[in-house]
């Protein structure tokens, strides 16, 4: 449509497309190809450049300046690129951020408590005997360097 019907020339259609010359020029012919094989009428150039400039004629459509369009591309581009460092500004900065709050060793998680089995429980002391109680009152009685006791000797 650029090329034949508003007539832009090769490079200009490139542009437009952000292709690379030789690409558009591929891209041509094979249009052109199939245009022909669904409307064989239009098969040659010229004719398709005369019909198009004839329905451009009737119709009060107005193209844009290819300046305007290749400057709205351009516009698109340098804010795809924007975006794109931003993006990878962001992505360094977290992965920094990560690398800095993140532990530097292992910690094991701590294992859900289990009870113990087949081992007895610890069983307190119950209460003194007879002969027990008598035991103790003795020994609270009689004098710390008592003959009951036995005291080291020098040597």
């Amino acid at each position: 449509m650029l090329y034949d019907g508003v007539g832009l020339d090769l490079p200009e259609t490139a542009a437009e497309t952000e292709a690379s010359t030789r690409a558009t020029a591929g891209r041509l012919m094979f249009a052109r190809e199939v245009i022909a094989e669904r409307l064989p009428e239009l098969a040659d150039p010229g004719e398709l450049h005369d019909r198009l400039a004839e329905l451009a004629s009737t119709g009060r459509t107005r193209a844009a300046e290819p300046a305007a369009v290749r400057g709205g591309s351009e516009r698109r581009a340098r804010l795809w690129t924007r975006t794109a460092a931003a993006v990878t500004v962001v992505l360094i900065g977290s992965t920094a951020m990560t690398l800095h709050t993140a532990p530097t060793h292992y910690v094991p998680p701590v294992p859900p408590g289990e009870t113990v089995r087949g081992v007895p429980p610890r069983v307190a002391p119950g209460p003194l005997s007879d002969e027990q109680r008598e035991l103790r009152d003795r020994l609270r009685k009689a004098l710390l360097d008592g003959p009951e006791r036995l005291s080291p000797q020098a040597r």
